[in-house]
């Protein structure tokens, strides 16, 4: 632009350059303005959406709250961490003493099985035990079985031998051996059902486990034990060894005399040989229900004559007093080396033999060096007359 001097002209281009300045300011503050007001609009839409989505949240959380009944429903975490309580329905029933159960090979697994109806006799009796099921309690024993049998707790078997055995006139109550049933559903008629799951070992099965190292190191140190204690533990594992011998004695006396008079089979404390029994049943006095066939009666002649021999028998060559004089001092002695031993006298004993030892070295070293000595000694008469011989010989010459 040019520069005049017309002072009109002055005025006009100072007029139209601060039409022009106001004008590129406004035109800046509006390009700068929009990108900011778009800015401020999409951030009050996201604050109203996200108020929204919270105040929807706070909605369903109270409507949930109101439809959830809080002695049942637990949230998420607890209820991943809480136990089954058709599981813990079956560890506590299998842990109950009433309920009579076996033990059994399936499939070469030992494994503890009972009956369907016992197990309705026992529910029946002990019906507070379906307080553990909470909501399905009311359930009928036919539907928690196979409730049990759908989780894998329970597994429904069959006897393997299914005829009756010679001598018997029914099957086994408790068969030995058992095989997988096709149909996993529960029945009360000869129906037998093993536990899956490995029942939890109480605490005292765990320290009875831990004692046994320490038993057997006590066995292998009983040499060093004091005399009494030695004594106190001789005759009490001869007096429980004496009572069971009588025991077994007194039972096959039972059983003899009742088999061959009465024809019936009487085994008092039957379960006392057993391998796998509880307490309780390893003491009962008396005997189930005989349910085998009764014997015949040629059969019971033949082994009461056959008991009678072996009786008058066993009474001819019975030793006499000499020789239980005898045996019985041998058995003394034994016992005696047994209570008596003690490690001092075997210290002393080894120190003796060892000077025995050493006295014998010294007096085969003195023989031996008498020996030499005499030796030496011939040797050098022998030398001494082959030199006088050889002198008389030049002399002769």
């Amino acid at each position: 632009m040019k520069v005049t001097d017309n002072p009109r002209q002055q005025d006009t281009v100072a007029r139209v350059t601060t039409i022009k300045n106001t004008l590129q300011k406004c035109c800046f503050l509006q390009h700068d303005t929009k990108p900011e007001k778009s800015k401020r609009l999409a951030q009050k839409v996201r604050s109203r959406n996200m108020k929204k989505a919270g105040a929807e949240k706070k909605r369903a959380r109270r409507s949930s709250a109101a439809g959830r009944d809080p002695a049942t429903d637990t949230p998420p975490r607890k209820q991943a961490n809480k136990k089954d309580v058709f599981q813990l329905f079956a560890e506590k029933v299998r842990d109950h003493k009433d309920l009579v159960s076996r033990w059994a090979v399936l499939q070469e697994t030992r494994v503890e099985y009972f009956r369907g109806k016992d197990f309705v006799t026992f529910l029946r009796n002990h019906s507070e035990l379906k307080d553990i099921l909470e909501s399905d309690r009311h359930l009928e024993v036919e539907d928690i079985v196979n409730v049990l049998l759908s989780k894998n707790l329970l597994v429904r078997c069959d006897r393997v031998v299914k005829t009756v055995r010679p001598g018997k006139r029914k099957l086994s109550t408790w068969p030995a051996h058992l095989e997988i049933y096709p149909e996993q559903e529960f029945s009360d008629n000869d129906a037998f059902f093993a536990w899956t799951f490995v029942n939890k070992r109480p605490l005292w099965q765990t320290l009875l486990s831990l004692s046994w190292p320490v038993l057997t190191l006590a066995i292998c140190l009983f040499p060093v034990y004091p005399h009494q204690a030695k004594l106190l533990i001789l005759y009490t594992c001869a007096g429980v060894l004496l009572l069971i011998l009588c025991l077994l004695l007194v039972r096959a006396l039972i059983f003899g005399v009742s088999w061959i008079l009465l024809g019936k089979r009487i085994w008092v404390f039957p379960n006392i040989l057993a391998e796998e029994a509880t307490l309780r049943e390893l003491f009962r006095f008396w005997p189930q229900k005989d349910e085998e066939e009764k014997p015949k009666l040629t059969a019971r002649i033949f082994y009461a004559v056959v008991a009678v021999l072996a009786i008058l028998l066993l009474r001819h060559h019975a030793p006499d007093e000499a020789a239980r004089a005898r045996y019985q001092k041998r058995v003394s002695n034994i016992i005696d080396d047994v209570l008596e031993w003690d490690p001092r006298l075997a210290l002393s004993g080894m120190m003796d033999s060892m000077q025995t030892e050493f006295n014998g070295t010294e007096t085969e070293n003195n023989v031996t060096d008498g020996e030499k000595v005499v030796e030496h000694e011939h040797d050098e008469s022998t030398d001494d007359k082959d030199l006088y011989n050889e002198d008389n010989d030049s002399d002769n010459i």
